[in-house]
């Protein structure tokens, strides 16, 4: 089969061709169909998230059927939980201590064929193609997990407008939510799809919003945005860090963390998280935006991903 491996921290993945592999006991033979492509796979491409056993085949926003069947399934950041230790057995295994990640830990969807647990395959909602459904399996997820950590907040900023963000921002709206977009300064391309999509307000991120929120989110990786997202929300605001990885956050006065704001981080994702979306996204009638590649324009895509040079998310068809 073809796929696209990692093989160290700054080399471009290399176009191979290796055996299809095997499943275990408990996996799927998944024929992929359409492989996200999610910041998260920057992180590891630049080494600032850590791949232990190269080489790899990345990707964790898999749409696929199993060989033996004909079911659509999707496959997820979060590959392997042990069930065991203190977080499994308190319903947070997104904190797994032997947790194994697709796309990390193990191969993931840049390929033409992957294996997975099949307690992490999850049944595709019918309405969505291979190519609209593979951003709903991080960019949605971790967006919509991030949103819960939100609580009612009815104001909401979104600092980075890009795949989480477009997905999320129509979530909010179905539930009568207002979304202030805060982009790069100048993106205006960005800012204006935002405002498509329903924000009530876009500008750059060093930008005042017309409002103070109740909460925001940060999805670009860039730690100067947590204190300007702090200053952005009202007493008793949140803001949630949605990334993997988050450069460092400069020193900011105690005041705009104080009067009970809330700073606090989204960690991976949980099944019952990916139940509860993945039956939401067709109540919503969520659409994404893709760009397609083909398997062997991973690199160029996760170029332009890296430049912003797409609106929404990208997404590779072997």
């Amino acid at each position: 089969m073809r796929a696209m491996i990692f093989e160290a921290p700054g080399r471009p993945l290399q176009a191979i061709e290796r055996p299809i592999p095997s499943p275990g006991p408990g996996e799927l033979l998944l024929k992929v169909h359409a492989c996200g492509v999610c910041r998260t796979d920057l992180h590891l491409l630049d080494g600032e998230v850590q791949i232990e056993s190269p080489p790899r085949v990345l990707g964790h926003q898999i749409v696929a059927t199993a060989v033996d069947g004909d079911q659509r399934l999707g496959v997820p950041w979060l590959g392997w939980t042990c069930g065991e230790c203190v977080y499994c057995l308190s319903g947070r295994e997104n904190l797994c201590l032997r947790a194994r990640f697709t796309g990390r830990d193990i191969d993931g969807g840049m390929a033409e064929y992957t294996v997975a647990d099949e307690r992490f395959c999850f049944p595709i909602p019918e309405g969505f193609p291979d190519l609209q459904a593979a951003p709903l399996l991080c960019a949605g997820l971790i967006g919509y997990r991030a949103l819960r950590m939100c609580g009612e907040a009815q104001r909401l900023g979104f600092y980075g407008f890009g795949a989480a963000a477009h997905i999320l921002i129509q979530v909010c709206r179905s539930q009568g939510r207002e979304v202030y977009a805060f982009t790069r300064a100048g993106d205006e391309r960005a800012q204006a799809f935002a405002l498509e999509l329903g924000a009530v307000w876009a500008g750059g991120s060093g930008d005042s919003p017309p409002q103070e929120l109740d909460a925001a989110i940060i999805f670009a990786p860039v730690g100067s945005l947590v204190p300007l997202a702090l200053e952005a929300v009202a007493r008793g605001g949140t803001v949630v860090c949605g990334g993997i990885y988050m450069s460092d956050i400069p020193a900011f006065p105690y005041s705009s963390l104080w009067e009970e704001r809330v700073l606090r981080s989204v960690a991976n994702l949980t099944r019952a998280d990916a139940e509860e979306f993945l039956a939401l996204a067709p109540r919503v009638a969520v659409e994404t935006r893709v760009t397609e590649y083909g398997l062997e324009q991973a690199n160029e895509a996760l170029a332009d991903l890296r430049a912003g040079r797409f609106s929404g998310a990208a997404v590779i068809v072997p």
